[in-house]
């Protein structure tokens, strides 16, 4: 059986790896959330929001097939498992249930404040060990700060 080979000496690998599988569970637990919300929303404001958490699960999916990619083209396995996830997210979760359109603006708000700021320890950790990777985390950090911007300003 053949293995892919990092580019990377292994000490750079490992902060690398490290990143994108910290990336790709913020991710994946950020679309499945944002579907959560999509589904049991409610509110007078419930058709923008709606269409907006469509954008937030896009994104974070496109993001998280990315992260993943790229932990691969470096020789690392990443893994998006329900379990993986479930036992290393770091993201708030919701309640079951409906959930009103400023309770949802008031999540977000936070789940991506929170989201984006570990994507920025992930940006300067790779400074150094993987140019590349940092790069591809700063346009996904981009996205999730615009998304940001715009539900905070919905309070």
């Amino acid at each position: 059986m053949s293995q892919i080979t990092s580019p990377l000496p292994p000490d750079k690998q490992k902060v690398t790896g490290e990143a994108l599988q910290g990336a790709l569970i913020d991710l994946l637990d950020l679309s499945l959330i944002g579907k959560q919300a999509h589904w049991n929303l409610i509110g007078r404001n419930f058709r923008s929001l709606h269409l907006q958490l469509d954008e937030i699960v896009a994104l974070a999916r496109t993001g998280a097939d990315t992260v993943a990619e790229r932990a691969v083209a470096l020789g690392v396995n990443p893994d998006g498992r329900a379990s993986t996830v479930a036992r290393d997210t770091q993201i708030p979760q919701l309640s079951p249930g409906y959930i009103e359109d400023g309770k949802v603006v008031d999540a977000f708000t936070e789940i991506l404040g929170s989201t984006i700021s570990r994507m920025r320890e992930r940006v300067g950790a790779t400074e150094e060990a993987d140019p590349v990777t940092q790069d591809l985390l700063i346009a996904i950090t981009q996205d999730l700060e615009k998304q940001h911007w715009m539900i905070q300003a919905q309070r």
